[in-house]
């Protein structure tokens, strides 16, 4: 019996390290919003006025840089990156979209910096996933000389 406890607690203790090791937004995106810097956005759009004209530049700022991304209608990139936008900064529901408006095609990030391909990000991603590796390894060792 002892046997067969240790190998469900060792099941256990993988899918655990495995959940634990996944991103809270699970997407389709190839951008990792998580790890970005929101400070852009909550340093200048702040409640409770939030006022348009700071708001829209900051998140023009932000979000520009990832236009290729977040146009993509085949990913979850601009579902992903509002979800962050609003974990971190606590806005009302549709601030952006409400008051961010040039036109009707979108927003344009004329003047401001756009990126054709994801530095960093994907580095970040791949360290994460790396380091589920060495945590469920020392699970284990640490559940076999239990």
């Amino acid at each position: 019996m002892a046997m067969g406890r240790g190998l469900l607690l060792l099941f256990s203790a993988a899918v655990l390290v495995g959940f634990a090791s996944a991103s809270p937004f699970l997407s389709d995106c190839p951008v990792d919003f998580e790890f970005q810097n929101y400070t852009i956005i909550t340093s200048k759009c702040k409640g409770p006025q939030f006022p348009p004209k700071l708001c829209c530049d900051a998140f023009k700022e932000f979000a520009c840089p990832f236009t290729d991304y977040i146009n993509d209608l085949s990913n979850d990139c601009a579902s992903t990156m509002f979800s962050y936008i609003n974990l971190y900064g606590k806005y009302p529901p549709g601030l952006f979209a409400n008051q961010c408006r040039d036109g009707k095609k979108g927003l344009s990030c004329e003047g401001f910096p756009q990126k054709t391909t994801v530095t960093g990000n994907a580095g970040q991603q791949v360290q994460s996933g790396l380091l589920a590796l060495p945590m469920l390894a020392f699970g284990l060792v640490a559940l076999l000389f239990q």
